[in-house]
Parts: C-alpha cells; structure tokens; sequence
C-alpha cells in the first residue's frame, strides 16, 4: 500500500524508526536475510544490534565515525543498527575504490576504526587493503567481536530488544545516519553526511512514489557502501515491513538469477550493467516472478528493457535517478507509468530549478532541494559544509515534463565543444548502443587544436568502425560533430564497484593508448 509523504513523519531518528516497524509489521515478522540463509526476525536484528553494539561501544567513543567494510549482507545491517543504539556513526567503506581512495575517505571522516570480517577479508582477497588501513586505523573483526559475547551480554540484549527506546543511546533526527563517499567515476571521492531523517524522508518518499506490499521480497545485491544499496536495498524494505535479501556481490552473474526464484523475490534493485548480464544468464522462470526490476546509478538502455520485456514476461524495468548527497533516490518511473527514455516522476518533496547551460537548449543544470538533501560534505577539517541554502547542484543536464518526469540530457562534465557547438558524450555514447546494442561503450573528449574538442570512442566491440556509426547517424539525423571519429577497442569496459562506467581509469587507458600510437 502506498503511503502519502509528510516531511515531518521522517522527522525521527534511524534506531526509533525501525523499533516502529517492528511495532507495525510484527515483532516475529522475518526481515533481514542474506546467503546464510538464516532469516531475522525484527526482535533479533534489535537484539543482535544491541549484543554486538555493547561490544563495540567498549572500544569507541559516542559520536565517533566508525568505518564498516562489508558486502552487502545480514552482518553489514545489523553492524549498520548495532553503532546507531549506542550513538556511533556509520562511514560506509567503498572496498573496490582502490588503496588511495581508501585511506583518502578515512583520512577526510577521521575514521580510526574499521569493521570488517576475516571471512570477507579472506573471500575478497583484501589483505593489501587491510594492510593500508592498518597504518590510519585500528581494523576490527567482527568474529573476533562476537567470540567476546557473553552471557551479559545476552540479558542486556534481550532486555533492550523488549524496551529499544528506553535503551538506545539519545540522538536527533539531524544527527549524522550515514558518511558515504561518492564513486570517484569523474575524480578524488567527496565525503557526504547524510542525517537520519534524510535516509527516512528518502524512504517514506518512495513509499509515497510507489505502493509497497509487506508480503513482498526486495532482493539487494548492490554494496551497502553505495547509497542505492543501503537505502533502496536495505532501508527501504526494513523500514517498510518487506523482507530484505542481502547478496554480497552483484558480480555473481550465474547464481544470482536462481536466488531471485529461490527466495521468493518480487524486487531487484540493480544497475543496467549488471540486470543486462542477470538476463543473458537467467533460465525464463528466474527472473518471471518478479514484479518489477529498480536501477539507477547508471542509464537503462533499450536494449536492457527489450531484452527482459521478451525473456521474462514483461516484468517492468523501472529506470530511476539519484544522487549520494540526495539519500539518493529523485525520481524513479512507476510500475504504473513506466516511461522508457526517462528516469521518471520526482518524488513528493523534491523542489528543483533549472540553470541554463551555455550551447545546451531544451534543458538546464539540475539543482534540488527536499527533506532528503544532505547535512553537507565533510571538509578537511572534520566540519560539515551544507549545501548552499539548501540546494544541491547535481552537475545533470535535464528537461522536466509539465507533469514532473526527468530525462537527463547528460552530465555537464559530460559534454564537449566541438567546432563551437556543445555535443553530449551520453548521445554519442548512445549511437554505439544503437549499432553494437550488445557491446559496452564509452566516449571521452580529448583537446583538439583545429576543433576544440575531439570524441573518442572506447569499446569492448572488436568489430566497431567509424563507417557504421556514421551511417547510423546520417539516418537519424544526428549532425556529423556528435559522430567520435577515433575508436579505441578493449578488452573490457571498466566499471566501478556499482556498475557504473569508470572514467577515470577509462581516460588513463586513452592516455596510454595515444602514447603508444605517438
């Protein structure tokens, strides 16, 4: 059932508002489970927070940014409540962002505590990582922690878990939820606090969006570092009375297609790369029993939609569009009104204006502003800058429809200045969709003396030429200027942890190349 959205209903805090779920949906009511497959109850995700919380308040100070390195599972979200009972803030930890950004995200949040598992460590192979923390951080095992659970221990829990709010530590509503850190596709990782009540408002504004059932399974294999995962993937379901199912890695491509049947699961949250592979993989009764399929952080392509449309019995892929420093969730498409091209209806709450772009019509730079729009970014200094009264420049280029559903036009660092005329990667991106719709593409802008810029495509298609997109172009209508000229063929595209296309490494490979051909 869907809910209408009231700014101050999210105005409570993380820890209340899921001993409130509890008292909504049913203390025995199963809500958390992972590949364990050991389901929680709310009353044993309130208890296991409280145990294992105690524990970690021994060895932490009230207030203090506690970083979590875990994949997306049980232990992550009950690690996740465990900090907010007794008062500790979550820094979750992007373990596939490399060693530099690593210790760079510790070092801005002032993190000097990091829990992560051995299992993890060893399963991922992390050891190099935890190396490098340990020279910033003290690293912590949760094995370890949980060995020094005892009987206590277990009262204490057991009697918190009866009464949570007479036992969890006092915060507010504006107190810090979460520090996350943006992905790094464009540059060096920003730090983003976001409060309570903006994971909460983010929440009940989707659930205002979107009429949600508590008999229904939400499927998470997305990290819990990346915000979509934490608050679509687990926040979202738990707070809502929908069983949660934590995967620890989207990269799964072969097991995660009859998990989905296994379980049960009505809803997906993924990213376009990965629902794409899902699909290729899936036997026809896989994915059939869902009721729709949530991805953001990266664009839906046609090719995605048609592919699921034909395989799976026109289960709906809802493409959506958020922000880190947004909670993240904007806007999301309805199963209802599901508009392919768009990224959907902005959510109840959001304002937004439009600024325009010089050489860019039919559009203008996104700034938004809601219950959901971060406490600021953390500075060097430990302090938190807030988004300038109250508005967050997205650095998206976008047209809203009278009705208010979004189609991004393209980022603003994502255009180039092309013989004078203002040229979108995106669209150039999407020409080598149209002609190799199989293939995985990327298109960077290089300085050029005669026109200002130059595209270059980059592409896992082996067999990609200039001739066809040109072609491709001249049938559409797209002028000559949008067509990259120069392609580069990889091996592979390189994708960040979330699915989205790293530019970053994308442009070191461009370097390279060009350094080569010289």
């Amino acid at each position: 059932m869907s809910a209408s959205f009231d700014a101050k209903r999210a105005k409570t805090t993380l820890f209340d508002a899921l001993a409130d779920a509890r008292q909504t949906y049913g203390a025995k009511k199963p809500i958390l489970e992972d590949q364990e497959r050991s389901p929680l109850s709310y009353t044993d995700l309130i208890r296991a927070a409280f145990a294992l919380g105690r524990k970690i308040a021994g060895f932490t100070r009230p207030g203090e940014r506690v970083g979590i390195m875990l994949p997306a599972s049980s232990a992550a979200v009950v690690t996740f409540f465990a900090l907010h009972a007794f008062g500790r803030v979550p820094a979750m930890l992007n373990f596939t962002a490399g060693i530099r950004n690593l210790k760079a995200a510790c070092e801005l949040a002032g993190v000097k505590r990091v829990l992560t598992s051995h299992r993890f460590v060893e399963q991922g192979k992390l050891h190099d990582l935890v190396d490098a923390l340990e020279t910033l951080t003290t690293v912590t095992y949760l094995e370890d922690v949980r060995k020094t659970v005892g009987l206590s221990d277990k009262l204490f829990a057991a009697a918190a878990g009866a009464f949570p709010k007479q036992f969890r530590a006092p915060s507010k509503p504006s107190d810090p939820g979460v520090i996350l850190f943006t992905s790094g596709s464009f540059g060096a990782p920003k730090g983003v606090v976001l409060s309570q009540q903006n994971l909460i408002a983010n929440v009940q504004q989707i659930a205002a969006h979107i009429p949600l059932d508590p008999d229904w399974v939400m499927f998470n294999p997305l990290p819990t570092f990346h915000c979509f995962g934490l608050t679509g993937g687990a926040l979202l379901p738990i707070l809502c009375g929908i069983k949660a199912f934590q995967y620890p890695s989207p990269l799964h491509i072969k097991q995660i297609p009859p998990l989905i049947k296994d379980t049960g699961a009505s809803v997906l949250f993924a990213t376009d790369t990965f629902v794409n592979q899902y699909a290729r993989s899936a036997e026809p009764d896989e994915l059939s029993g869902l009721k729709f399929i949530v991805c953001g952080a990266e664009r839906v392509r046609e090719e995605t939609h048609n592919l699921i449309a034909e395989r799976f019995g026109g289960v709906p892929v809802l493409e959506g569009y958020g922000a880190t420093e947004a909670s993240p969730v904007i806007a999301v498409n309805k199963p209802t009104d599901n508009r392919r091209g768009t990224v959907g209806g902005l959510l109840p709450g959001m304002e937004t204006r439009l600024e325009p772009v010089e050489g860019i019509s039919g559009g203008g730079r996104l700034y938004v502003r809601g219950p959901n729009v971060m406490s600021g970014y953390l500075t060097a200094g430990g302090g938190v800058e807030p988004p300038p009264d109250g508005w967050h420049d997205t650095g998206d280029v976008v047209s809203i429809t009278d009705d208010g559903w979004v189609k991004i036009k393209g980022r603003v660092k994502r255009f180039a200045k092309v013989g004078g005329e203002m040229v979108s990667l995106t669209a150039a991106e999407d020409l080598a969709c149209a002609v190799w719709p199989e293939g995985r593409h990327a298109v960077i802008a290089l300085p050029d003396p005669k026109k200002g810029e130059r595209l270059i495509l980059v592409t896992d298609r082996q067999d990609a030429d200039a001739t066809a997109l040109i072609a491709h172009a001249q049938s559409i209508q797209v002028p000559e200027i949008a067509v990259p000229r120069k392609i580069i063929r990889v091996p592979e595209i390189p994708v960040l942890g979330t699915g989205k296309t790293d530019y970053v490494a994308i442009q070191r490979m461009v370097d390279a190349e060009l350094l080569r051909a010289a």
